[in-house]
């Protein structure tokens, strides 16, 4: 009868360790809903694999996250909605590209702001993209010689 009850108040210390550790994650990450912010929008031919609860960011500074993703029925264009904290005002003429966070990291959204005086409203849309760039494609093109190396430019220009 000792042991059950022994083995019975362990069980429970391991499940309060758990939930404590699944809690200070849960806030640590910043991965709360807040309904504090305005959300836009920016359309990708590409986004590589960027996910829900990516980082958006200015000059690498978190600003808020990816909220959705969705495909566009109509020109197959990826659409990733991202939530933007209050206070951060983006100018209309900003760009949106999808950047890689390390070799073994993953992608989030970075945007360079524009100059524009006016700014982005709740629902406003980013028109200026750059797509997520495949290290992989690139390491293949080069390995297999499709990347040209400039001399064919060189040879035209009157054998420079």
């Amino acid at each position: 009868m000792g042991r059950s009850f022994v083995e019975t108040i362990m069980g429970a210390v391991v499940l309060l360790v758990a939930a404590t550790f699944v809690f200070i994650s849960y806030k640590s990450g910043n991965i709360s809903p807040s309904s504090d912010g305005y959300t836009l929008v920016a359309k990708f031919r590409e986004i590589g694999s960027l996910s829900i609860g990516s980082d958006v960011r200015v000059g690498g500074i978190k600003i808020g996250t990816v909220s959705k993703q969705h495909l566009d029925p109509k020109n197959y264009k990826a659409i990733v909605e991202m939530g933007i904290k209050s206070g951060v005002l983006i100018p209309k003429d900003s760009t949106a590209s999808i950047i890689g966070d390390g070799l073994m990291g993953g992608k989030y959204v970075s945007i360079e702001p524009g100059g524009d005086e006016n700014h982005l409203n709740n629902g406003g849309e980013i028109k200026y993209t750059q797509d997520s760039i495949s290290l992989e494609e690139l390491i293949g093109k080069f390995a297999f010689g499709s990347v040209s190396d400039g001399s064919e430019s060189r040879e035209g220009a009157g054998g420079l």
